[in-house]
């Protein structure tokens, strides 16, 4: 029962779905008519515009590429534009660093400028200093010119009236020939004419005063009592003099360090022996050969040297300096004296030490042979300096002090007697001499 029900029930379902589907169909149909003169309207101008917006459409693809190949042109001229922009920048870059270089070595130039022109500023001022002193010592250089000449004619007067002085006192004593000069122990003739000597007295009389030097004078001579020469080329203080057996050449040892060789006929230097590094203290010549010297120099050497060679044959070195030195008789030994107070004998070809004695407590600043003490022409006495200007003379037989003679206040620096006995000269520190009978 119940299964015909629900049949009855699905066939009436059915029923009804057809009739809803035909009426939809129905007005489905009377829709499209309402609907086809609307659809038909539409349709025509479509149609008639086709070929119109084809046209256009082809037109609009032509420019289309057109602009894609303007595009790519583009494009391409983007790239190489790039590339140069990128070059430019480095180069830029490059130009940028140069200037920055440039710039600093701009700097650098006007620093060096700034630093040149002050150089230049104070060289400036050191030459207008140096040609005002130059000025100022051409000047005194002036002043000391005259003042030499006037010496110079004074010392000449001076020396002739000695020399006059000494020639009528000979004459009057009836001598006939003047003594000869003391060289190691031998009396030379000193002055022409000259063959014996008189007897020494010890002098107690200052007969001259003469402003000689403008510096110390560390040596002096007797000659003829006249000024032959002024002998110029020195570097530096003469310390000591010799003068070779010939008479040809003068040899001065000097604060220079070097020694001077003057031609006493030319008048000029031709010989500097160079070699000590410190200042040379003392010289002597061979009284057998003119051409060798031998001198001494604070830096402790003793050297030989060769005048005709012009250079040095020999260097003795020791621990204590050599104050004072000379030859031998024979030439061929050296005596030197030295700060220990010791006496020393020297081998002149090989240098070698021969003797050495302990001869005083004190330093030695002079030898006998041919001494700045003088032993005077008779043997009978010795006349030395001291540092606070006098002169002491001892007797050699009595071995005692027999005079004292005062007239310096500086240190004396040498003397030397008179070959004919009188008078006796000596030289201090300020360069005056003095002579006493």
């Amino acid at each position: 029962m119940f299964n015909l029900i629900f049949r009855w029930q699905e066939e009436v379902a059915k029923q009804a779905i057809k009739h809803a589907l035909k009426a939809l169909k129905k007005r489905h149909l009377v829709e499209e008519g309402a609907h086809a003169p609307a659809y038909i309207a539409l349709s025509r101008p479509i149609i008639s515009q086709g070929s119109e917006w084809k046209g256009k459409a082809e037109k609009l693809e032509v420019e289309l590429q057109q602009c894609y190949k303007a595009q790519s042109r583009l494009s391409e001229q983007l790239v190489v534009e790039v590339a140069e922009s990128r070059t430019l920048k480095a180069f830029l870059q490059e130009k940028e660093t140069a200037m920055a270089e440039l710039e600093k070595e701009l700097t650098q130039t006007r620093d060096e400028y700034s630093q040149l022109k002050t150089d230049f500023e104070e060289k400036v001022r050191a030459l207008e200093l140096l040609l005002s002193e130059y000025k100022e010592l051409k000047a005194q250089l002036e002043q000391l010119t005259i003042r030499a000449t006037n010496a110079e004619a004074e010392n000449k007067r001076l020396a002739n009236a000695l020399y006059e002085d000494m020639t009528e006192r000979l004459k009057a004593s009836g001598l006939e020939k003047l003594a000869q000069e003391q060289v190691d122990g031998i009396v030379r003739r000193s002055e022409e004419g000259a063959e014996f000597f008189a007897e020494s007295t010890v002098p107690s009389v200052c007969k001259d005063r003469i402003n000689a030097h403008d510096g110390g004078c560390a040596s002096i001579m007797f000659d003829t009592g006249s000024l032959g020469h002024s002998l110029f080329g020195c570097l530096g203080s003469v310390l000591d003099l010799a003068i070779t057996h010939d008479n040809r050449s003068i040899i001065a040892g000097s604060s220079s360090n070097n020694l001077f060789v003057w031609d006493v006929n030319l008048g000029h230097v031709h010989h500097t022996l160079t070699g000590h590094t410190e200042k040379v203290c003392a010289v002597d010549v061979s009284k057998v050969s003119s051409r060798h010297v031998v001198s001494s120099a604070y830096g402790r050497t003793i050297k030989v040297w060769d005048l005709q060679k012009g250079y040095c044959t020999n260097t003795i070195i020791f621990h204590s300096n050599c104050n004072a030195l000379c030859f031998s008789t024979d030439g061929l030994t050296i005596c030197s004296g030295h700060v220990d107070g010791n006496l020393r004998l020297w081998d002149i070809q090989t240098g070698k030490l021969l003797s050495e004695v302990s001869a005083h407590s004190l330093a030695i600043t002079s030898l006998s042979l041919s001494l700045r003490s003088f032993i005077s022409p008779d043997d009978n006495n010795i006349a030395a300096g001291s540092a606070h200007g006098s002169i002491y003379i001892w007797s050699i037989s009595k071995a005692d002090m027999v005079s004292t003679l005062k007239e310096h206040t500086a240190p004396i620096l040498c003397c030397t007697w008179s070959a004919i006995g009188k008078p006796l000269a000596y030289a201090d520190k300020n360069g005056v001499v003095c002579t006493w009978t």
